[in-house]
């Protein structure tokens, strides 16, 4: 799959627009659904954000009930028809741990107000949250040319930066089993747990999809040099990076998206946020353009978070290598989705689907880092 520097809506690919439900008949389900549970609910309209994403659908409503408005979030779990992403959603699960979060650190999630299992009301489980205000970096266009970000000074970049570590460091305290999670001894334990689930979502993904030699190869690369960590497991965010993070004044005002949340070890999250600047730094490259190459590093995040959490990062080139290997099974699935539904076409490398196929096997090679210094 090639980057396409000059388009537009190169981040509606994948997206399936049929898929997307009806306002009047979200509002109608509500109305209904909400009754139940407060006293002469009223349902304003239904706003179905342009940039959903390609998990679950977020819904964007206003309620008043008890003489009180109440501006709120539903996050729908998607149906099999769909093409879902992942495997499973379970957004009870996602309430639990956002729940733990709030509970136990000043994180700012956002209150969970209830968590829906029946589908009936919408079609699928939901979760209905308070909804926040603030500024998203994009990833269409990627946050580091022509955005808020880019044109913001170094020194509000730093203040991003810095704030982030310190999201992560306060989730990191969280015990993983008041969040509900199941947790392994130690975090060693939880990598090597957390990798065969990753094989697995490999192998759901390629029942309706081509294989990938480089994944496999990479697989392969992970089971040869996963750490033996005797630290303790702690609650990972699991989607950890700047683009699930509401800003106001440069500073976290939402945290978002858990469905990745899991027991694991801290050098988890702070992999995933320093790989998922890479993989934006990555296409800033390709197109020739000047990216925020002083952003985000990995250095001064592993300096920033030994600073704050007293924890001394360890393993980062497997961990960022990990990081590239989550996100190329990703790739292959939304890849996978967008020819199911007639936006793109089967190429004959599958490898090619993977838009960081030249830093996978760059790190795979012990070579990416390197070229950076």
């Amino acid at each position: 799959m090639t980057i396409d520097p000059d388009a537009t809506d190169h981040g509606e690919v994948a997206r399936p627009h049929d898929s997307r439900r009806d306002p009047a008949a979200v509002r109608t389900g509500l109305q209904r659904w909400l009754a139940g549970r407060v006293p002469d609910p009223v349902v304003g309209d239904v706003h179905i954000p342009e940039s959903n994403g390609m998990s679950s659908e977020t819904l964007l409503f206003d309620a008043r009930w008890d003489g009180a408005d109440h501006r709120l979030v539903a996050r729908v779990a998607p149906v099999d028809s769909a093409v879902p992403v992942f495997p499973r959603y379970d957004l009870d699960a996602q309430a639990r741990v956002m729940r733990a979060v709030a509970d136990t650190t000043a994180v700012p999630v956002p209150h969970v107000h209830w968590s829906e299992t029946d589908p009936s009301a919408l079609g699928s489980p939901f979760l209905v949250m308070s909804r926040i205000d603030g500024l998203v970096p994009p990833d269409v266009m990627p946050y580091n040319f022509g955005s808020w970000v880019s044109d913001a000074t170094d020194e509000q970049r730093a203040t991003m930066q810095a704030t982030a570590v310190d999201v992560l460091a306060q989730i990191h305290t969280v015990d993983p089993a008041a969040a509900g999670l199941d947790t392994p001894p130690t975090a060693g334990d939880a990598i090597r747990a957390h990798i065969a689930a990753q094989r697995g979502y490999y192998e759901w993904t390629t029942r309706t999809g081509p294989r990938s030699p480089l994944i496999e190869r990479a697989f392969t690369w992970l089971d040869e040099h996963a750490p033996d960590d005797p630290n303790p497991a702690v609650l990972c965010w699991g989607d950890a990076r700047i683009g699930n993070i509401l800003f106001d004044d440069f500073r976290p005002a939402g945290v978002l998206d858990w469905e990745l949340a899991t027991a694991g070890a801290r050098e988890m999250d702070l992999a995933w946020m320093i790989f998922l600047h890479r993989f934006f730094e990555d296409i800033a490259t390709t197109a020739g353009l000047p990216g925020l190459p002083g952003f985000l590093r990995r250095d001064d995040l592993t300096d920033a978070y030994a600073l704050r959490s007293g924890h001394a990062p360890e393993h980062l080139d497997f961990h960022t290598c990990y990081a590239a290997v989550q996100h190329a099974i990703i790739m292959l699935r939304i890849a996978t989705r967008a020819v199911h539904y007639g936006q793109s076409e089967q190429p004959d490398d599958p490898d090619s689907m993977i838009m960081h196929r030249a830093t996978l096997e760059a790190m795979l090679d012990g070579t990416y880092w390197k070229a950076l210094t």
